[in-house]
């Protein structure tokens, strides 16, 4: 999925860890004109920029696609990270100019990996009326930032914990792994359904920082409680997760990894290290949308599609960490 805000900002992530669990809570970010979808933005925030290498987490719906008219996501670039798809209601399809075309299902990941660059479009099947789940972005590091784009797909059998079901559709948990390669250092990504008053407690990675997004219901993670739509942060240092459910049933999304190390800038839907590269990314897809002739950073895309999404303008200062 593009970040379409008109006027994104810079955002500089430093993967420095914080004390104790912190329970952030999300903002709207309006996808589009008067009809469009409407996401609640969990990551990145004031708060917390980082989560390992998680970088970005949208989580949308349930939307009414009649209402909202679903997702009409034209062809937009990306580079220097991997996007990851998860549904709990609706499809999604998926185009990208490294010649993937793929259906996004509920319990099913996509993960697209940008590295070098790649341009991909994303829009709601005609037979979905309903449109729910999360949108994953990643940071690839300096080792394979510049990767050629790839492509993987994946549906992960649930595991049963004693009243509760986990999907793990990237990295490992409670004996459940993903073949799914990251092109990064070690990653956690995974579903979680507990029942009303069920308590399930997980071993987690002592080195690697954690988010629980809570989708529905409320949670106690870590006798922190935390209410849907928002997101729990444990930083590196805890070794078990304690989820308990409250009085309705619990769907989460559970993330994490090695703290990342580097520091990054992201800005629309690039991901770079300084203002420069991220003017040149703006620059290469502004010149290729435009038909002029060159290297195609951002890739040939089969005809008959929607018109591409233009850049934002740049903001008038250059783009520089921050403290």
């Amino acid at each position: 999925m593009s970040n379409v805000e008109e006027r994104p900002v810079e955002v500089v992530c430093d993967s420095a860890p914080a004390d104790g669990v912190e329970v952030l809570e999300p903002r709207d970010v309006p996808l589009g004109g008067p009809r469009s979808m409407s996401v609640r933005r969990a990551l990145p925030q004031r708060q917390r920029t980082l989560i390992g290498a998680w970088c970005f987490l949208d989580h949308y719906g349930p939307d009414e696609v009649e209402a909202t008219g679903g997702m009409r996501v034209a062809r937009h670039p990306h580079t220097g990270l991997a996007t990851v798809s998860w549904l709990f209601t609706g499809e999604i399809d998926h185009l990208d100019s490294a010649g993937f075309a793929a259906r996004v299902r509920p319990g099913e990941v996509n993960l697209m990996v940008a590295g070098h660059g790649i341009s991909h479009q994303e829009i709601s099947t005609p037979e979905t009326t309903t449109l729910h789940g999360a949108q994953l972005w990643y940071a690839l590091p300096e080792a394979t930032r510049d990767m050629p784009p790839t492509f993987h797909h994946y549906a992960p059998e649930p595991i049963r914990l004693g009243g509760a079901d986990v999907r793990v559709f990237i990295g490992s948990l409670a004996g459940s792994s993903s073949p799914v390669p990251t092109y990064t250092p070690p990653l956690l990504g995974a579903e979680i359904l507990l029942p009303a008053g069920e308590v399930l407690e997980l071993a987690i990675a002592e080195g690697f920082e954690h988010g629980v997004l809570v989708d529905q219901g409320a949670v106690q993670v870590n006798d922190h409680a935390v209410a849907a739509d928002h997101l729990a942060y444990l930083p590196p240092g805890h070794r078990k997760l304690v989820l308990r459910a409250d009085s309705s049933s619990v769907r989460l999304v559970l993330i994490g990894g090695e703290p990342l190390g580097e520091q990054i800038v992201m800005w629309w839907n690039f991901v770079g290290r300084d203002h420069d590269e991220i003017a040149g990314f703006r620059a290469a897809w502004q010149a290729e949308i435009s038909g002029s002739d060159g290297p195609k950073r951002f890739g040939e895309f089969p005809s008959g599609q929607p018109d591409p999404l233009p850049a934002p303008v740049l903001p008038p200062l250059r783009l520089r960490p921050r403290g």
